[in-house]
């Protein structure tokens, strides 16, 4: 399946029915007087969040959705019947923007919400609206009115409490299908992961926690090369980073600073996110090393250092851990 999280469409609601003129006739009425129905109102594009659904990708083959028209009045006073609303389905944490204006619709982040994004027209009003003691016989109807039109952008974000993220061939899907049932591809060279890789973690108490393997930062992400540019807005919705990184690298120290720069740069308060440093691949270096760019780490920031090993699963527990304990402050504060 591809990952597809942007997409641009175009949306119409339905056009109300009109509303008509009739007369009654029946043969024991003397004065039968307008009896023109109204019509009915147009369809409405509603838009509705399914937890089933991972991507934008039907939206790559079909970009415009219309909804059905109403129907015109009939007569003996009957209304014409209402369009079918078109619902479309999309995945929890679809951002909608109006594409003219720059204005977010709404963000579709529960199972079952809706957002309705383009009215119907109403209906017309029959000739029996039109009675009235100065008129006693309208022979007039008004058309329906048409419904809204708009061009949205869709865009997805992925809905994980807890981002890891690092350089390429950090371990991260090693890690992710460590800790879960997810299975990333994995291998020995960069950019593995294309899309992001989402994994249910399960804490003590039973429930859940979905993580996010963020692919492709890169230096420069922000400015598109590499794949970050495209998936750093998944890093948004998260309360947690994961920050991984490689101890067998040439400099695990600018590493980290490299990742570091990108969210400050991407800006919308990524650099000021909860985190965690996991320093991997211990089992592949000697104790000096660990130690001294621990030290070297620690003097950056604040943040908890654990040492592990994603492919030994070693000291995972206590990552776990730490990562509870640290949501749960989130919540806190």
């Amino acid at each position: 399946m591809q990952f597809i999280d942007y997409a641009e469409i175009e949306v119409e609601a339905g056009t109300g029915g009109d509303g008509i003129v009739a007369f009654r006739r029946e043969k024991y009425v003397p004065a039968g007087g307008p009896a023109g129905g109204n019509g009915g109102w147009g369809g409405s594009v509603i838009f509705v969040a399914n937890k089933n659904l991972q991507t934008l990708l039907d939206f790559r083959y079909a970009r415009c959705f219309k909804a059905d028209d109403g129907k015109r009045g009939g007569p003996s006073n009957r209304t014409g019947a209402n369009g079918q609303n078109r619902v479309i389905e999309v995945p929890c944490g679809t951002l909608i923007y109006d594409r003219e204006t720059g204005e977010i619709l709404g963000d579709l982040v529960e199972k079952g919400q809706t957002l309705c994004v383009a009215a119907g027209g109403k209906g017309g009003l029959g000739n029996k609206h039109f009675l009235s003691n100065q008129n006693r016989a309208p022979d007039y109807a008004l058309n329906g009115l048409p419904g809204e039109h708009r061009s949205l952008r869709l865009e997805l974000k992925l809905l994980a409490e807890v981002g890891i993220i690092g350089l390429p061939n950090a371990g991260k899907s090693t890690l992710i299908a460590a800790l879960s049932d997810a299975r990333p591809k994995i291998a020995n060279y960069p950019f593995t992961t294309l899309i992001p890789n989402l994994g249910v973690v399960r804490k003590p108490t039973g429930d859940g926690t979905v993580f996010a393997d963020i692919p492709g930062l890169v230096k420069g992400a922000h400015e598109g090369i590499g794949l970050g540019h495209e998936f750093l807005r998944h890093i948004e919705r998260t309360r947690l980073l994961l920050h991984l990184v490689d101890i067998t690298s040439i400099d695990p120290i600018t590493d980290y600073q490299t990742i570091q720069e990108e969210l400050e740069a991407y800006g919308r308060g990524l650099s000021n996110r909860p985190q965690i440093i996991a320093l991997n691949k211990v089992d592949a270096a000697d104790e000096e090393t660990i130690q001294f760019i621990k030290t070297e780490l620690g003097n950056f920031n604040s943040y908890p250092i654990i040492t592990i090993s994603a492919v030994t699963k070693m000291r995972l527990e206590e990552l776990l851990q730490i990562i509870w304990q640290t949501l749960e402050l989130s919540r806190e504060s």
